[in-house]
């Protein structure tokens, strides 16, 4: 998943954080700059210091964030800050006497904000990476400030008027492609989110971006609240069936929560997808698993329900107050899909072959589980989801005679990461040069390293990795970018960054990771790739639509079970060998094995969100909602949602993929179509296509519509059917 950090001049939307924004960071869209808290007020004799998180970025690269200065009690004054620097830069476009024009009103708004840029990336990862009490009601109490202040900015008569004016003249005043665009998106957005709106009615956005923003903090908070709870295991026996590293980091992280002795498996999906796929013990398989599907949802303080209904009324209250049918309509009218009923289309195209294969699947592990009871080796059951993935893997050791223990000492994330490093040379020029050590961090596990460009050694940025789970981190896999290219004002080199949960090993060992966990690795090198190859001259044409933002990080997926990059790469962590091509050759037949399973546990989730977001009324019991959705599209009921709703903080820590779920099935789509188009040109390294993906796709931003350009190159839409066959569904 994207989250790149967006420059101010990109944050015309008024309510809504970018696509691409990090989940966590407050909404730049809010007029007034606040006054600072009480505590962050200087006393009257105190010297003059310029704080670190607003001060301009020093050191090599072009400057790099001063992560080793980061502290949570600097942010208060820091917002002030960045907030009355941005009312100055946008007042002085506001107070110009001179005819608006593109120069002198699209071109200062889109340099304006530096500031809040840096203190805005500098928050993402206190927020995300770094997350304690402290930082938590920090955020509850500014979210809502700084939402209040950028709509208000934006919602300021005098500028929109500024930007009318050019909007009225752009086909007579000179202006170039590019420029027309920046012009008629920014006015089409503006007028989108509430520029057209009677002060009363200004006002009540106002406010209902200001409780939103508080409601997002108060769900993330909870949210983290129970993925820090831990399941305790006293009795090693307990563990049977998991790999001896992944129980010494189990074992490592009691005796950090003041255990020894005993075995933690945090609340995480990290942790607990291990103990669903290999734990031979079934009751501690159904334990995690309800402790992990249940969080949010436990009635106690942590319970995200209630704080999910009333974000779900307000934002259908403020999509009507804006003009939109639903808060769907709203959010999809900048999309490649543009309409609820697009998306609902393309998902439901896949849905019914999708729940075809899941009943073929629960039939051949009932049949393994029957027969195993049948001969003494096991307990008669009716599979559940907590036996799902455990029985699957039986289901593979039968039918390809391959077991996920063969190919994780294979796994070595280091290894991995010199692969993906490796392809996107081969693909793309790029090269990393570790630099770990030589920069800041604010971890010190996070590993740094120079991105270059092969072919002429000119530097691309930095690329910041952090991969493993700990305390105050957020679940789940994101990219940022702490920079972002642009060529106005100067050209900007990228500090892109990767944010992972792997499990780390015990001290010592080499940290082996899944082949899911494996294809994570490569998804979210996709969207750095994505980032790094950016080479546009206007910021404001650099956010793609949400329901593109996937489509590169899912292309590079693809690279990982290439036989260039398992032959260098997939090396044994003790023999040093490459991964044996009988091996390769099993995990290659089964490529389509599970595909039912993976497709209803996400396609089920993206389509409970669209139903959620495109209605008038929205569900005052969201655990009902949930059920009787499920029910009424023949959810299988061996499968849960991949985000359930209590838990969805892609739908409720910010509005960034509300009623935008099913992107990743959209651009899913243009990968199968784009691999495909390797496939056909001879294999996944031929330099046309790649330059061809490269320069028309990856490099161009947002620069022209996203549909015209995969039609530029592809030559057609991209077809249905290549992801059908891919996972290997019926394609007619």
């Amino acid at each position: 998943m994207s989250r790149a950090a967006q420059p101010f001049a990109r944050h015309l939307s008024i309510m809504l954080a970018s696509t691409a924004m990090m989940v966590g960071y407050s909404q730049m869209t809010t007029a007034t700059a606040a006054e600072p808290t009480a505590a962050a007020k200087p006393a009257a004799t105190a010297p003059t210091v310029e704080n670190p998180m607003t001060a301009p970025w020093t050191g090599p690269y072009e400057g790099v964030p001063p992560w080793d200065k980061m502290d949570p009690e600097l942010f208060p004054d820091a917002f002030t800050k960045g907030m009355a620097e941005v009312k100055a830069q946008v007042q002085a476009v506001i107070d110009n006497p001179a005819a608006p024009t593109f120069e002198n009103t699209h071109v200062p708004m889109q340099l304006a904000g530096d500031m809040m840029d840096r203190v805005y990336a500098l928050w993402g990862v206190q927020t995300s990476n770094k997350s304690n009490d402290r930082v938590e009601d920090i955020d509850a109490e500014w979210s809502p400030k700084l939402t209040t202040f950028y709509t208000e900015l934006f919602l300021e008569p005098k500028l929109f008027a500024r930007y009318k004016a050019v909007y009225d003249k752009r086909h007579s005043s000179g202006l170039n492609a590019q420029q027309i665009r920046i012009v008629e998106r920014s006015y089409d957005e503006m007028v989108r989110d509430g520029a057209n709106l009677s002060p009363a009615d200004k006002a009540k956005l106002v406010a209902m971006n200001s409780k939103l923003e508080g409601l997002f903090s108060a769900f993330s908070s909870k949210l983290l609240g129970d993925e820090k709870l831990y399941t305790f295991v006293t009795d090693k026996a307990e563990l049977a069936g998991l790999e001896p590293g992944f129980i010494a980091s189990l074992a490592a992280a009691a005796e950090a929560n003041g255990k020894p002795g005993q075995w933690a498996i945090k609340n995480t999906r990290s942790s607990a997808q291990p103990v669903m796929q290999g734990a031979t013990n079934r009751a501690l398989r159904e334990r995690v698993y309800k402790a992990f599907v249940s969080r949010g949802d436990n009635g106690d303080a942590n319970d995200t329900n209630a704080t999910i209904v009333e974000i779900l009324k307000l934002r259908q209250q403020r999509a009507e107050l804006l003009g939109f049918a639903t808060h769907a309509n709203y959010r999809m009218a900048d999309t490649m899909a543009k309409t609820p009923e697009a998306a609902m289309g393309l998902m439901m195209k896949v849905w019914p072959a999708a729940v075809a294969r899941v009943k073929e699947e629960v039939a051949d592990m009932q049949a393994i589980a029957d027969t195993e009871a049948k001969a003494g080796k096991g307990p008669k059951i009716t599979i559940e989801p907590w036996d799902y993935r455990f029985y699957a893997e039986k289901v593979r050791k039968a039918k390809y005679d391959l077991d996920e223990s063969e190919v994780k000492p294979y796994l070595q994330l280091d290894k991995l990461v010199d692969g993906m490093f490796w392809s996107a040379g081969q693909l793309y020029d790029l090269g990393f040069r570790e630099n770990t050590g030589t920069i800041p961090v604010f971890d010190p596990k996070v590993r740094t390293f120079e991105v270059y460009n092969l072919k002429t050694n000119e530097n691309v940025g930095v690329f910041y990795l952090d991969n493993f789970a700990r305390d105050g981190k957020r679940s789940g896999a994101w990219m940022t970018t702490y920079r972002s290219q642009q060529t106005l004002g100067g050209e900007r080199n990228v500090l892109a960054s990767n944010n992972n949960n792997f499990t780390e090993a015990a001290k010592g060992e080499p940290t082996l990771i899944s082949l899911d966990d494996a294809t994570t690795l490569f998804h979210e090198f996709g969207h750095g790739i994505h980032y790094l190859l950016q080479h546009i001259y206007y910021p404001a044409l650099a956010g793609v639509p949400r329901d593109f933002v996937e489509y590169p990080s899912q292309v590079n997926e693809n690279w990982l079970m290439t036989p260039e990059v398992l032959s260098k790469y997939a090396t044994h962590y003790k023999t040093g060998q490459p991964m044996p091509q009988a091996l390769v050759d099993k995990i290659l037949a089964s490529d389509k094995f599970n595909q039912g399973f993976s497709t209803v546990e996400y396609l089920s989730s993206a389509i409970v969100d669209m139903k959620l977001h495109d209605r008038k009324t929205p569900p005052a019991d969201v655990d009902k909602f949930e059920r009787e959705t499920l029910a009424a599209i023949g959810m299988p009921k061996e499968i849960v949602m991949r985000h359930r709703l209590p838990q969805f903080g892609h739908l409720f820590s910010s509005d960034a993929y509300s009623a935008g779920y099913y992107s990743y099935l959209w651009s899913e789509t243009m990968d199968a179509d784009t691999w495909a188009a390797f496939t056909e040109a001879g294999g996944p390294w031929d330099r046309t296509v790649a330059d061809k993906f490269r320069t028309i796709l990856l490099m161009t931003g947002n620069e022209t519509d996203r549909a015209e350009a995969y039609r530029a190159f592809r030559g057609r839409d991209p077809d249905v059917k290549a992801l059908l066959k891919k996972r290997g569904f019926p394609t007619e």
